[in-house]
């Protein structure tokens, strides 16, 4: 690859990483065609890109994006995935295609600008997607509206229910004019 081609890949890169909101570096020495492929699909239905690339133009791309201290000193094969959409999705997909492919191997990562290890990985992973947590907030948010139009309906229908059974007992008398 010439010199010209490597800066071309690694601006283009560099623009990918400067709008990126997660990205994850692993390694994924030993992986066939077809466990590549799936990986591909499943980052690809997570809303993420996924490339390989050579560590050099990796270190050069990250170069002023928050990826930076992350990207410093890859060795061995390196595959980067990154969304500029829900970070939670990017670490779903990429855990769980880990769990089931010993190949891949995660070697760092970076959510909302920040360095995140394995263990905070599997955590942000555990997480419910955005559309999860926004549904259950808006649930709380409704929740006691819902709950004092309920007691208010409550009191008139039993306030009704009091009047009818005592229309029905005979303990109202009509009013003389």
């Amino acid at each position: 690859m010439k010199k010209e081609e490597k800066q071309q890949k690694a601006e283009e890169l560099h623009q990918e990483l400067l709008n990126a909101r997660a990205v994850i570096l692993s390694g994924f020495e030993g992986i066939t065609v077809s466990q590549d492929y799936e990986l591909r699909r499943k980052l690809t239905g997570a809303g993420a890109k996924y490339r390989v690339a050579k560590n050099s133009i990796i270190e050069r791309a990250a170069q002023g994006t928050p990826a930076e201290a992350a990207a410093a000193a890859l060795n061995g094969t390196t595959s980067l995935a990154y969304t500029e959409g829900d970070p939670v999705s990017l670490a779903k997909a990429i855990t769980a295609y880990a769990k089931e492919n010993a190949v891949l191997v995660f070697k760092a990562g970076v959510v909302e600008g920040r360095v995140i290890t394995l263990g905070e990985m599997n955590a942000i992973a555990t997480l419910p997607s955005r559309e999860a947590l926004l549904a259950k907030v808006l649930f709380l948010i409704n929740s006691p509206a819902q709950r004092t139009a309920a007691a208010l309906s409550a009191l008139s229908r039993n306030l009704a229910y009091v009047i009818q059974q005592g229309v029905e007992q005979g303990k109202f008398k009509e009013a003389s004019a």
